[in-house]
């Protein structure tokens, strides 16, 4: 799709930069622990990819240890919409927003990346138990293990809304109709700040691209970026990271993502 293609080539840019120089040097000023990159091929699910990285990173951080499957998510929404009413043409490519993903293993669970990886076919079995340290658990079980309730604030800026108040976000990934918290975008911006160097990741949203924020660094002339951890494989100069200019981070921004403990530091 056009949103896609257009993305890939801003990233694209971003990952390799001109083709006849060596890639840029960075210094890491924030740089989190992160699960090992994956890659969602030509699926539409990166929204499951970057939430699901924020949590594992979260995990690390707690001292825990989680690796969990988007593909799940992935063949959770595809049933989801087959037995609801959602199956329409503005979703048929399986793009959604990130809260999209905290839904899905709200109401189905989750299970872990060794029993459902990137290359899961469709005809593999789906999990019916999630073994984990000697225990044994349901998918949903499991889910409300390495993520609560509530756990998460899903945050905008939509001018055009009341700040500070649930809002309704008109783009057509929140075909679920989620409510988000509407920030004034300087308020977002040194929130994301603060959970970063407070050692909290936090997943971002654009319109046609999700990822999760793993850190900040800043290049020899002292510009800034947002490092983010991708969803295409491990396979380029920066092995899966992004090195987001601050101003691009912002200029197409739908959503952002933390745990209310990170939003209140």
């Amino acid at each position: 799709m056009k949103i896609r293609s257009a993305v890939f080539m801003v990233v694209a840019l971003l990952l390799t930069g001109c083709s006849n120089r060596p890639p840029k040097v960075f210094v890491h000023d924030v740089l989190l622990p992160m699960t090992p990159v994956k890659n969602q091929g030509k699926s539409e699910i990166c929204w499951a990819y970057a939430m699901l990285a924020t949590i594992e990173t979260e995990h690390i951080l707690r001292g825990d240890s989680v690796n969990l499957s988007p593909v799940y998510v992935g063949r959770m929404l595809e049933d989801y919409k087959n037995l609801t009413s959602h199956r329409s043409p503005l979703t048929a490519n399986d793009r959604a927003m990130c809260q999209t993903t905290l839904n899905m293993i709200g109401r189905h669970g989750i299970v872990g990346y060794d029993v459902m990886p990137d290359d899961a076919t469709p005809d593999l079995p789906l999990p019916k138990w999630v073994f984990m340290l000697g225990a044994k658990y349901t998918p949903l079980e499991f889910a409300h293990s390495v993520c609560a309730p509530d756990e998460y604030l899903s945050l905008t800026c939509w001018p055009d809304s009341p700040y500070y108040q649930k809002v309704d976000v008109p783009v057509p990934d929140n075909w679920e109709h989620n409510r988000l918290l509407n920030v004034p975008l300087d308020t977002l911006k040194a929130h994301v700040d603060r959970a970063l160097h407070h050692r909290h990741p936090v997943c971002w949203e654009s319109r046609g691209h999700a990822m999760e924020v793993v850190g900040m660094a800043h290049d020899e002339q002292q510009r800034h970026y947002y490092v983010m951890k991708n969803s295409w494989g491990s396979d380029d100069p920066y092995k899966g990271l992004v090195y987001m200019p601050v101003s691009k981070m912002w200029e197409d921004m739908i959503a952002i993502y933390m745990t209310k403990t990170a939003y209140e530091q």
